[in-house]
């Protein structure tokens, strides 16, 4: 692995699981000092004793990013604090998903999600900019999702919520970009995680007939987070990177 990002700190929401695992992972293989978080503390310090066992740096902050402003400011203060009193790269990957139609949401529910999914990074972002301003710059990174712009059945008030991450990674990319803050995201198509039972599920039927052919593992967001948060992609502004195995791009023939 070769170490793009090293010196640097970063912050990962949601990195007690699945995608989240796989960024933080990454980032620390590259050289960065993560920060794991989730509401998790046994998983999340599972992660913490990964990455250093592989001979990356990193420390657990458990937090419930409920989406209110002061859970968003009390972690990124107890992550900058964690990290030494700098903080270079954030990744807004903490999300739920739970089953829901149009017609079956409630307005908790309704409610629940998008403070997760939209309110907890909007004041996450909010608390960190001043930090990476004061640094002279910083990296923003979004978890978008395919489905937020390729409409399928059911999945709409998540769909929504990525819609809006995806629409924040524009205007944050304008708003900040005289801070020195770079703002993308990465667009996850459908993706597999790792510990999840052999079987043929909706998703893999979805990604029947794209140029991949299968569903996405974790570690493939990782390594577009990564470049994103690097030096490779410093001329990268506003954009939501698809890594999706093309089924947003490409025609499907199924």
């Amino acid at each position: 692995m070769n170490s793009r990002l090293t010196g640097r700190t970063a912050l990962v929401t949601g990195s007690t699981s699945n995608i989240g695992h796989a960024i933080a992972r990454r980032l620390a293989a590259e050289g960065a000092h993560v920060i794991v978080s989730g509401r998790d503390e046994a998983r999340g310090a599972s992660v913490v004793e990964q990455i250093r066992a592989a001979g990356g740096r990193a420390d657990l902050v458990v937090a419930d990013l409920d989406g209110s402003r002061a859970a968003s400011h009390g972690l990124a203060a107890a992550a900058h604090e964690a990290l030494g009193g700098r903080l270079d790269i954030l990744v807004n990957n903490a999300g739920i998903y739970p089953p829901s139609t149009t017609l079956t949401a409630d307005e908790e529910l309704f409610d629940r999600v998008y403070g997760v999914n939209v309110k907890a990074a909007y004041f996450l972002t909010q608390a960190v900019v001043p930090l990476m301003t004061e640094q002279g710059g910083g990296t923003i990174i979004n978890l978008g999702s395919w489905v937020a712009r390729l409409g399928v059945t059911g999945g709409a008030l998540y769909a929504s919520t990525k819609g809006a991450l995806e629409t924040l990674t524009r205007m944050w990319a304008a708003e900040f970009a005289d801070r020195g803050i770079r703002v993308n995201a990465v667009s996850p198509g459908v993706i597999r995680p790792p510990d999840l039972e052999p079987g043929v599920s909706f998703g893999e039927q979805m990604m029947v007939g794209t140029p991949a052919g299968e569903v996405g593992h974790p570690d493939a967001i990782a390594a577009a987070a990564a470049y994103l948060a690097s030096d490779d992609a410093a001329f990268v502004h506003g954009t939501v990177l698809d890594v999706d195995g093309g089924r947003t791009g490409v025609a499907v023939v199924a």
